[in-house]
């Protein structure tokens, strides 16, 4: 049974809610958390192993099932304006570990859409991955591109437009966290050379497009594939990032250059020690290596903006500052009590 919470005064958008996937997690809780605020009533689909961390709120009416039960997913698309996939995959041991989420997942969803007739099938918005534009890189990329060829080739048909992030953190993020709590305390550990370069975005901006995709994007960019990030030009070098600390802590950070054969030493021993325990589904891999010592993930959000009006507001050093009034940034170590 779905139990809804309504919000007043909005009947008329209750009767077409936003269907939300990856609710639970780290970029699609922020995503439910602004379309309420924002006066959309949403639908959530909740795996059942994770129903604990749900969060009920007025708005949101949480259904039950996984992205491999497709009677749920028909069930969670039925009768809404847009569905928001957020659910994907972020860790895992072999290449099936990421594929079975993120290209199998999109692809029984997008199937869901389908069987609705033509002229009830809602908007899919699908949160991708900067990833996907270097598929060859690890089996991460290479199953976030899967996903969007899945919507591309075999449902060019459906209204789809996908949204590619870089690295997004924020409140609630586990793969940023380490750097950024090292960072905090004054030592960064930087992967990469000098003329690495890297897009970020906070996870309140992802939210808060996604948004402006609901409100005003228009039906001729559906089809489109857009990248964002928080509105830095060129996106960030390591230097850049160890100076946005040096302005947060107003103390210096010294920056580590970590060499390749180190990385990738530490990823071949969580790798074999994974491969011991039933289950587990390490980040950092060979794959993952590769990703952290590419050189270039760098995007731009012109396409975006021009698509539906978004721009970001967040950047790296407003989102340390940020941090530092979270219940999670008060454990990333010294941090100045005046950060205005």
């Amino acid at each position: 049974m779905v139990m809804v919470a309504t919000i007043p005064g909005l009947a008329a958008k209750a009767e077409e809610p936003v269907a939300v996937t990856g609710a639970t997690g780290f970029i699609g809780g922020e995503v439910v958390r602004q379309l309420t605020g924002g006066g959309f009533p949403v639908r959530a689909l909740v795996r059942p192993a994770k129903a604990g961390r749900r969060q009920d709120r007025p708005g949101v009416a949480w259904l039950n099932g996984t992205l491999g039960d497709a009677a749920a997913l028909v069930r969670l698309v039925r009768g809404c304006r847009m569905v928001v996939h957020c659910a994907g995959a972020t860790r895992g041991l072999t290449p099936d570990d990421f594929r079975e989420v993120n290209e199998n997942g999109v692809r029984r969803l997008a199937a869901a859409i389908h069987s609705l007739p033509p002229v009830k099938r809602p908007r899919l918005l699908h949160i991708s991955s900067l990833a996907a534009r270097e598929p060859h890189l690890s089996p991460y990329a290479a199953s976030k591109r899967g996903g969007e060829l899945v919507l591309e080739t075999e449902f060019a048909d459906l209204p789809y437009t996908i949204l590619r992030p870089p690295a997004v953190y924020g409140p609630g993020d586990r793969e940023l966290r380490p750097l950024l709590r090292w960072l905090a305390r004054g030592v960064l550990f930087a992967p990469g050379g000098a003329a690495a370069r890297l897009s970020l975005l906070h996870v309140s901006d992802l939210a808060a497009a996604v948004r402006a995709w609901l409100e005003y994007g228009r039906g001729r960019d559906e089809g489109r594939t857009f990248t964002l990030d928080d509105g830095r030009p060129g996106g960030y070098a390591w230097e850049d990032i160890r100076r946005c600390g040096v302005d947060f802590r107003r103390r210096p950070v010294l920056r580590l250059n970590v060499p390749r054969r180190v990385v990738r030493l530490a990823a071949g021993i969580n790798t074999a020690r994974a491969r011991l325990v039933v289950g587990c589904r390490p980040m950092l891999t060979a794959g993952k290596v590769r990703e952290l010592y590419h050189p270039d993930w760098v995007c731009g959000h012109q396409e975006l903006r021009a698509a539906c009006g978004w721009e970001p507001r967040i950047r790296l050093l407003d989102g340390l500052r940020l941090m530092a009034g979270d219940d999670c940034g008060r454990r990333f170590g010294t941090i100045p009590g005046d950060v205005s």
